[in-house]
C-alpha cells in the first residue's frame, strides 16, 4: 500500500490498481460511461478523465495504474469543462424525446446532463437516420439513442459468450449492429437481456405487453390469471420504495388483484413441479444409463444458446419445460377442467425476471397444439410501471396471499430465484427419490453465492453425484469445452443465462450493483432458512394435482404436458 494526493487529501492506493479503482474505493465519486466492474477497462468514453500533476493530457482514470506520489484532480475546471463537452456532444446527435423515452429519469445520459450543468443544445447539426429493430420478441433496439459506450458489445461477448453484437463502420458513420445489419430476431442472440442491463440509455429495451395485458383485463369475456417468479418478489419492492432485497411477495399479491386479475399464481408452486419431473428424470438417466451429464432446462437463453453453439449437447438438456410453461399448460388443462372454464377463454399472463421469457412463451415446442400456454410475459419492470400508471399505492396495501391450487410453494421452489437454487432444490428431492429419506443437510453451501462456477460432490445414499452450477453462459462454454475434451466428473449440471440467477435477470430492475444483487440473494436464502417446507415433493398442493391429474412424475400425461424436446438452431454469424 502506498499514498496518493487526491483533491489535496491523501489516500490508500494498492499497486497495480486503476485510478478509478482507488476512487471509487476512498468514497470519491467519478462520472463512467464505458466502465464495466469485473472486465478489462476499454477507455473508451473519456468520461472518466482527471487531472495528474506532471502529465500534459487528462487522463482517464479507468484505464490507468496508481503510482506512488501521484497527485490527482478529479473535478478542477480543465476536467469538468472536458466532461461537459462530452455530453453535449452525446446529445448533439440524441432524440429530443426524453418525456417519451422508457428510461426518462433513469438515463445515465440524463443525469450526467443535468450533473454538468446542461441546460440547451450547444452543438447542432444534421443526426444519423436509423431504423428501430423491433424483431425480435424480447429486445428491442434504437440505435438512435445509442452513445457507443460499448457496453452491450462487452457484456454479450466476454460475459456471455454470444457475440450476436458488435461496432460496425468507422469515424462517424459508426454504429452497433448484428451480423450483416439484420434483426436481431435472426442474429445469435440468446434474448438474456443482459445488454438492457448494461444499456445507459434506451438504445436497447424489453419488448412491452402491458396494453395487450390491459385490453384482456377490460375484456369481461376473459378469465385471466398471472404467476410471478421466485425472484420478482424480491426486486420489486426496489421500485416501491422498500428496502433492498425486501420480499413483497404479499403486497404484490394484492396489488395484481387490485389491478384486475382474476387469480393470482405463483410460479414458485410449478418450480416445485419442475423438480418433480426433473429429478425423476435425472434419477431415471443414472439408473438406466441415460445420456448425462444432464443439464437444467429451465434458463431459455441458456437453452437457444445450446442448441446454436453447442448442438451436440442437446441429448444432455433436461426435457422438462421451465417452471413458466409447465404452470401454463396445467392452467389450460387441470386449473380450466376443475373451474369449468374453456381454455380459449383463460389470457395467461406471467410476470418473470427475465426478457427472454418472452421468447420462451412463443417457441412452437412449448405450445398446446398450436396455441401458446402463456399469452403475454411481463417483466418486473414492466409490473412496477402497471402499478405507478394505476395509482396504487402498493405499500398501503394489505399484504395476501396467491390463490390455489397453485398458490402453495415449498422455499426449494423459492430458490430457482438465484443461481444454485434449481441445483439444491433437485438434490434435495432426488435423495428423497432414492433413499426415501430427507436429506440430512438441505443447505450446500458449496453451489450457493455469485461465483460464476461452482461444483461439489454429494452423496445420496450409495450414489456419488458429481455436480456443477454455471452462471453467465461464457461460463457455460469453459465447462461444455471441458466435457468435450473428455471431462466425465459431473452428472447434474445447472446453467442459469443470467450472472447470479434470475435475481440479476434481463427483465429486473436496472441495477447492477453487486452489493443490491447479494441482498436479493440473501432474501431469498432467509426465505429458505426461515419456512417449514422446504422440498418440493412436500408440497401438499404437488401432491394433489399428482393425486387428482398427472397420476406420477414421468407418467404418459405429464409427459404431454410438461416435457418437450429441442433442435439444433441455424443463425446468421
Amino acid at each position: 500500500m502506498f499514498n496518493i494526493e487526491v483533491n489535496s487529501n491523501l489516500i490508500e492506493a494498492k499497486p497495480g490498481e486503476y485510478i478509478l479503482s482507488t476512487l471509487k474505493r476512498a468514497g470519491i465519486k467519478v462520472p463512467t460511461l464505458c466502465h464495466l466492474e469485473g472486465l478489462i477497462p476499454s477507455g473508451a468514453c473519456r468520461m472518466c478523465v482527471v487531472e495528474v500533476e506532471g502529465m500534459h493530457d487528462l487522463i482517464p482514470s479507468c484505464a490507468f495504474p496508481v503510482s506512488d506520489g501521484m497527485k490527482i484532480k478529479t473535478h478542477s475546471a480543465r476536467v469538468v469543462k472536458a466532461r461537459k463537452t462530452i455530453v453535449e456532444l452525446l446529445l448533439s446527435n440524441h432524440p429530443d424525446d426524453c418525456l417519451y423515452c422508457v428510461r426518462n429519469e433513469d438515463c445515465e445520459l440524463q443525469k450526467l446532463a443535468k450533473q454538468h450543468g446542461v441546460i440547451e443544445r450547444t452543438f447542432a447539426g444534421e443526426k444519423n437516420k436509423y431504423f428501430l429493430d423491433m424483431s425480435s420478441p424480447s429486445i428491442v433496439r434504437d440505435p438512435s439513442k445509442c452513445i457507443l459506450c460499448g457496453r452491450c458489445v462487452r457484456v454479450c461477448e466476454e460475459t456471455q459468450g454470444v457475440s450476436a453484437i458488435d461496432f460496425i463502420g468507422r469515424g462517424s458513420k459508426t454504429r452497433i449492429g448484428t451480423a450483416f445489419d439484420e434483426g436481431l430476431n435472426i442474429s445469435s442472440c440468446i434474448n438474456c437481456g443482459q445488454c438492457i442491463m448494461v444499456c445507459p440509455t434506451a438504445a436497447l429495451r424489453g419488448q412491452r405487453y402491458i396494453e395487450e395485458v390491459q385490453e384482456a383485463l377490460r375484456d369481461p369475456k376473459k378469465h385471466v390469471v398471472i404467476q410471478h417468479a421466485p425472484a420478482v418478489s424480491v426486486t420489486l419492492g426496489e421500485t416501491l420504495n422498500c428496502k433492498n432485497g425486501a420480499d413483497v411477495s404479499g403486497i404484490m399479491t394484492s396489488a395484481l388483484r387490485t389491478l384486475g386479475f382474476d387469480r393470482v399464481f405463483e410460479t414458485s408452486f410449478s418450480a416445485d413441479l419442475t423438480i418433480m419431473e426433473e429429478a425423476s428424470e435425472l434419477v431415471q438417466r443414472i439408473k438406466t444409463g441415460g445420456t448425462l451429464p444432464m443439464f437444467t432446462s429451465c434458463s431459455p437463453g441458456w437453452v437457444k444458446f445450446l442448441e446454436q453453439f453447442y448442438p451436440e449437447f442437446i441429448p444432455n438438456l433436461s426435457t422438462c419445460k421451465s417452471p413458466q410453461m409447465m404452470l401454463g399448460a396445467v392452467i389450460k388443462s387441470y386449473y380450466a377442467e376443475i373451474e369449468g372454464i374453456d381454455p380459449d377463454d383463460i389470457y395467461n399472463v406471467s410476470v418473470m425476471p427475465c426478457v427472454a421469457k418472452k421468447f420462451e412463451a412463443g417457441r412452437q415446442e412449448l405450445s398446446n397444439n398450436g396455441k401458446p400456454d402463456i399469452d403475454a410475459v411481463l417483466t418486473t419492470r414492466e409490473l412496477a410501471m402497471m402499478i405507478e400508471t394505476s395509482g396504487i399505492e402498493a405499500n398501503s396495501l394489505s399484504p395476501s396471499i396467491a390463490d390455489n391450487p397453485f398458490g402453495e410453494r415449498s422455499t426449494a421452489g423459492k430458490l430457482f430465484g438465484v443461481s444454485g437454487g434449481v441445483m439444491e432444490a433437485a438434490i434435495r428431492t432426488a435423495n428423497f427419490l432414492l433413499t426415501g429419506y430427507e436429506l440430512e443437510q438441505s443447505q450446500i453451501l458449496e453451489i450457493r453465492g455469485l461465483d460464476g462456477i461452482k461444483e461439489t460432490i454429494v452423496q445420496l445414499g450409495d450414489l456419488t453425484l458429481g455436480v456443477a452450477v454455471v452462471s453467465g453462459l461464457n461460463n457455460a462454454r469453459k465447462i461444455l469445452e471441458q466435457i468435450k475434451k473428455g471431462r466425465n466428473d459431473l452428472h447434474f449440471i445447472e446453467v442459469m443465462s443470467c450472472p447470479g440467477g434470475c435475481i440479476a435477470g434481463g427483465g429486473q430492475p436496472i441495477k447492477t450493483d453487486i452489493e443490491l444483487i447479494k441482498s436479493r440473494m440473501k432474501s431469498l436464502y432467509y426465505i429458505d432458512k426461515s419456512e417449514p417446507v422446504r422440498a418440493s415433493h412436500d408440497n401438499p398442493y404437488i401432491k394433489k394435482l399428482y393425486d387428482e391429474y398427472l397420476e406420477h412424475p414421468l407418467s404418459h400425461k405429464s409427459h404431454k404436458l410438461l416435457h418437450t424436446s429441442y433442435s439444433e438452431r441455424e443463425v446468421l454469424i
